[in-house]
């Protein structure tokens, strides 16, 4: 058996659609942290969250973390309307 074929290919890299999406200020979306991106922690991955405003390039996004609310700045290749 081998069990590293899906660990060695290489992840599909953003298009163009990916990084030029858009998003309104009280839209859901899902957190999809790919690896050739700015680094986030991989705890956010899977996580939904509300956009709250968008600051240059990147959104300002409120997610849940227990009973904690936390904020994220993340680009748009990043995330996924909810």
């Amino acid at each position: 058996m081998r069990r590293s074929r899906k660990k060695m290919t290489n992840p599909p890299k953003p298009t163009i659609t990916d990084m030029l999406r858009k998003f309104e200020v009280g839209d859901q979306v899902h957190v999809v942290i790919r690896s050739s991106g700015r680094f986030q922690h991989p705890r956010f991955h899977g996580k939904t969250g509300t956009v709250l405003a968008k600051q240059g390039r990147t959104y300002i996004v409120e997610i849940r973390d227990g009973s904690v609310a936390k904020k994220l700045f993340l680009a748009p290749e990043h995330l996924k309307k909810g």
